[in-house]
């Protein structure tokens, strides 16, 4: 029982840290004349991964390559089938008004270049320069993209950035970075040993273990995300948010991490998951190109879809 409590425990330690870290990071970088679109771009972005990441490295650093690779796999494929099914349950996401094209084929190619490096064996730093090359040309493409819209007058500045707080004084930012950077570590190190353990425990592997617990626990700030989105009515909101956080798992988490030692990929991976990952992602064809909504029914697919994978995973 104790490594299912403290497996929470270091989730929600996870959780919070990140949510500090970036509330922190944000203001300090508004604070010292950093502009808001370069804020929203890098910070808020990098901040909301910092959970993943830090699972990565504390992973890789323990031998544990399995729940490296399985959050990031298994996030993805998450975020499309369950954090995009369960809101469309309570409301459909009118994702037909939405154009979220570039993005989303943005995503197919890091997943079609992720799953060609996995084949490899392992990543090596190598492998993490090359994703990290990739998120570097997405992020230069927004950017510009971004810097065309202020010009035009459509930027909304601040607006976009719910931690934003130009008034915050530095010793409440100082609190917040410092919550972050001493929750960050010590949430990982919970999670993934606790992990290890109940792994070990249930007789099932690893790579298990990341696919499921881990990657569904990761996987929560973006569902609490989409759900608000959906009540909101926002499915731009909710669409984006999944492809973001997607293309950030797929070249940024692995890419840092493969700095810490090489991560070797489970023969089970190249069998299935990454087949079932890039799978889930082509399911927003219909939804992105063919300006579809994702009805109650749509709903209902994605989630039994994910509910499947779970069973023939155990």
């Amino acid at each position: 029982m104790m490594p299912w409590l403290f497996s929470a425990l270091g989730l929600v330690i996870l959780l919070l840290a990140g949510d500090a870290l970036v509330r922190g990071a944000v203001n300090l970088s508004l604070r010292l004349g950093v502009p808001a679109l370069i804020v929203s771009l890098t910070i808020v972005a990098f901040g909301t991964s910092a959970p993943e990441l830090l699972i990565a490295i504390s992973a890789v650093g323990d031998n544990a390559d399995g729940i490296a690779l399985g959050n990031v796999v298994g996030s993805n494929t998450a975020n499309i089938l369950l954090v995009l099914g369960i809101p469309a349950l309570m409301r459909a996401l009118h994702t037909s008004e939405c154009d979220t094209r570039k993005n989303y084929v943005f995503m197919l190619m890091a997943s079609v270049l992720f799953i060609a490096l996995a084949f490899l064996g392992e990543f090596t730093v190598t492998s993490g320069l090359i994703l990290l090359a990739a998120l570097a040309f997405v992020l230069g493409v927004a950017f510009r993209e971004a810097r065309a819209h202020r010009k035009n007058g459509k930027d909304s500045d601040l607006d976009d950035i719910e931690e934003a707080d130009p008034d915050m004084p530095y010793w409440r930012i100082g609190i917040y970075l410092l919550l972050g950077l001493i929750g960050l570590p010590l949430g990982a190190d919970l999670l993934v040993d606790n992990a290890s353990i109940i792994a070990r425990m249930y007789g099932v592997t690893d790579t298990v273990i990341g696919l499921t617990l881990v990657a569904i626990g990761t996987s929560l700030p973006e569902l609490a995300t989409t759900v608000m989105a959906a009540l909101r009515r926002q499915a731009d909101v909710a669409l984006g948010n999944v492809i973001g956080s997607n293309m950030f798992n797929l070249l940024a988490i692995i890419g840092i991490a493969t700095f810490v030692g090489p991560i070797t990929v489970d023969p089970a991976f190249l069998r299935v998951d990454l087949w079932v990952m890039l799978g889930a992602s082509l399911v927003l064809v219909p939804f992105v190109f063919f300006k579809k909504d994702i009805t109650r029914t749509w709903g209902i697919i994605l989630s039994a879809i994910y509910v499947v994978y779970l069973v023939q995973l155990f």
